[in-house]
Order: structure tokens, then sequence, then C-alpha cells
């Protein structure tokens, strides 16, 4: 196997694999509506489907993470595509909330669950010298499958109803599980054996993984700054779709496909922007990811707060562009600065506390906006919900940058090329 060129095509089918996984997520804040007007749910019962995935996602990472140091990457992230791709099929058979907190909330993020916590190291493994691009297009992908989610679900559900939605995009996903059945690749032999030496993956036991994480204040803060990003993240991919929808009265492709269109093409737009930009300086600067990151979340928060109290939909489609930029521009380091203080072996476990604290804390956002939504009515409540987002991302910039100005240099760990 040529390694040079598997790497790039190891990142185009884990680029697949993250439309699927973040499009599947994000067609339930697209169909918000539809599924409303069908099963006669409440805004807090909605609320409280979409923050049960989120908070699934976070009891189960930790188990997911752990498992990506210790079990065959290849196998995890194969089993963990075909489970979420049947469990969002499913999704078209609910008949009330029990089914939607069931196969929406509790399978699909138990499948996706363990997608992250083997795909990222395995991404780092085949990219040392490209990393911050790998793994911003690996994210690009994200925003693709949330752009084209946007539209193509509001298309489908006006076809085949928001039922044969579910089943279509479960389908698609199944079919990628299959071909990664004979494509995808674990980490090459020889990076393995090097890790053996250094630490031997069996005996790597919970306690020494948890003491790794938690007793690393550069991992810890790190952290605090994907929490704050997740916080708003689950939020907006929930209820900005109905809240544009209700508060300017414009229809359900308008609002999700501006949503999903102009928030993550401007995301896109920064990621890669990001990932070209940091590879050139790191080497020479080598705490630049952290400054990028908290630089763009202060950045970001009027914009945040703009989205959800501008007076016009033109404000509101300004404010959520620039907030995707800035999005992109911090997403670009998300796992490529912590994987800048943790060793290779901790890696798969470290993603999967990391997503753990930041879903525990973002599982909140979606029942709070709902909350919000059912006591002020969906226009004014949602208004206050961004207004309040916005102060996450005050505490995200600050987070990182104490990283980067106090912790960085002695939990830097140096790679060898």
């Amino acid at each position: 196997m040529n390694r040079s060129y598997y790497r790039w095509e190891l990142l185009a089918l884990l680029s697949c694999a993250f439309f699927f996984h973040q499009a599947d997520r994000a067609i339930f804040g697209v169909l918000l509506t539809s599924i409303n007007a069908d099963l006669k749910l409440s805004d807090d019962q909605l609320g409280f489907a979409a923050s049960a995935l989120f908070f699934t996602i976070a009891l189960m990472v930790p188990i997911a993470g752990y498992a990506a140091d210790r079990f065959s990457k290849k196998w995890i992230i194969t089993a963990s595509i075909i489970f979420w791709s049947i469990a969002t099929a499913m999704t078209g058979l609910a008949r009330g909330i029990t089914g939607i907190v069931l196969f929406r909330s509790v399978a699909t993020a138990g499948g996706e669950s363990f997608y992250a916590p083997a795909a990222y190291p395995l991404l780092a493994a085949y990219h040392k010298t490209t990393r911050s691009l790998a793994m911003a297009v690996h994210q690009g992908a994200l925003y693709v499958g949330l752009m084209v989610s946007g539209y193509l679900a509001a298309w489908i559900n006006g076809w085949v109803g928001w039922r044969g939605t579910f089943f279509l995009f479960g389908a698609g996903g199944v079919l990628l599980g299959l071909l990664f059945i004979f494509r995808l690749r674990d980490i090459p032999k020889q990076d393995e054996m090097v890790t053996a030496v250094e630490n031997p993956s069996t005996g790597v036991s919970v306690l020494e993984m948890l003491k790794h994480f938690f007793m690393n204040p550069t991992a810890l803060l790190l952290t605090v700054g994907f929490s704050a990003i997740v916080f708003v993240n689950n939020a907006y991919v929930v209820w900005a779709p109905a809240f544009i929808e209700v508060k300017f009265s414009v229809s359900q492709t308008t609002a999700a496909g501006g949503v999903m269109l102009y928030h993550h093409f401007t995301a896109f737009c920064g990621i890669l922007l990001g990932g070209v930009l940091t590879d050139r300086l790191i080497r020479r600067f080598p705490r630049f990811r952290m400054f990028l990151q908290s630089s763009v979340m202060l950045c970001g928060a009027p914009a945040i707060y703009y989205f959800g109290c501008g007076s016009t939909i033109l404000t509101a489609w300004i404010a959520t562009a620039t907030f995707g930029l800035f999005r992109g521009l911090y997403e670009t380091n998300t796992h490529a600065a912590m994987f800048d203080v943790v060793k290779p072996e901790y890696r798969g476990s470290t993603v999967g506390l990391m997503t753990m604290s930041a879903f525990l804390l973002g599982s909140l956002s979606p029942i709070l906006m709902g909350r919000l939504s059912s006591i002020y009515g969906k226009a004014d409540g949602l208004s206050y919900g961004f207004a309040v987002l916005s102060i996450a991302y005050i505490v995200g910039a600050v987070a990182v940058l104490l990283a980067a100005v106090w912790t960085f240099r002695r939990n830097r760990v140096v790679e060898s090329i």
C-alpha cells in the first residue's frame, strides 16, 4: 500500500462518513416543523428529544474513546456508520415522543458516539505534516453535510414526507458503511509498533487514561473552549431553522436552506483557510492554533447575538454567515490543538473525554431554547436564547487564551516526523 496515496483516500472516505454523520443529525432540525405537525409534540418535548441525543453522546463517548485506543479503528468506524444509519432510518417509524427519543436520540447517538474517537487519531496518524489541512477538509465535510441537508431534506420532505427523508438518509449511510469494509485501513503497522514500545495498549488502564486527561491543564482549558462551541452549535442546528421560519414568516425551505447554507458555506471557507494558514505557521509559532481559536471566538460572539436580535432577515443572514466564518476558523484546530498536548496512545480516549464534557453541557442548550420558546413564544424566546448563547463564546475564548499563555509550554508533546 502506498501510504502517501492512501492518506488522501482515507481523508476522502472519512469525509464522506462525516457528511452522513452530521447530515443525519441535522435533518431533525430541518424537519422539526413537519414532525411537530404530524405527531403534535410541544416545543418542550422537541427540545427534550434533541437534548437526549446530545446527552447520550456525552455518556457514550468515553467508552468509545477507550475502545478506540485498544481495538481496531477500522471496525469501530465501520460498525458505527452502519449502526447509526440504521437508527436514522428507524426514526421514520416513530409514532410519538417515545419513538423519537428511542430511535433518534438514543440509538442514533449511540452509534455516532464511536465515530470521532476512532476517526481523528486514525487521520492524525496518516497526516503528520498536513494535519491541520486534513482536519480542516474532514471538518469541511461536516459543513457540506449541513449545507446540503438543509435544502435536500426540505425537498425530500415535500416529496415523500419526513418519514421517507429519514429512510433515504439512513440507506445512504448503510451503503457507505459497506464500502468501508473493503477500503478502510487501520494505523500503519510501523506506527503501531512505535506506540506499543512507548506505551503498550494492553497496559493502558482506565486510571492512567483519566489521569492523563484530568492532570493536563491545557487539555482541560481546551475542553472548556470546545464545550462553548458545542453548546452554541447544538442549539443552532436544532432551533435556528424554526426560528427564522417563524420570526420572518418565510417557507420551511427558505428558512432551513438559508440557515444551513449561509452559515456553513462561510464556515467551510474559514476552516480551509485556517488549515492552510496553520500548517504554514505552526512550526514557527507552536501556540498559533490556540491564539487563533481564542481570537475568532471573541469575534464570533457579537455575530451570534445579532443573529437572534436583528430586526431583518438580511441582518440574520449576515450575522449567521459571519458567525460561520469564525466558527470554521476555530474548528480547523479543535482536535489538532488537543493533539499538540496529548500523547498518541491517549488520543482516542482524550477525544472521548473532551466530547463527553462538551456534550454534557451542550445537551442543555436545545432544551433551554425550547423552554424559552414555550414561555415567551418562538420568535421572542429564541431571540433571547441566542443572545445568551453569545456569552458562551466569550467564556470559551478566555479559557483557550489562558491555555496558550499559561499552560501550553509545560504540556506540549513534540512528535517525530
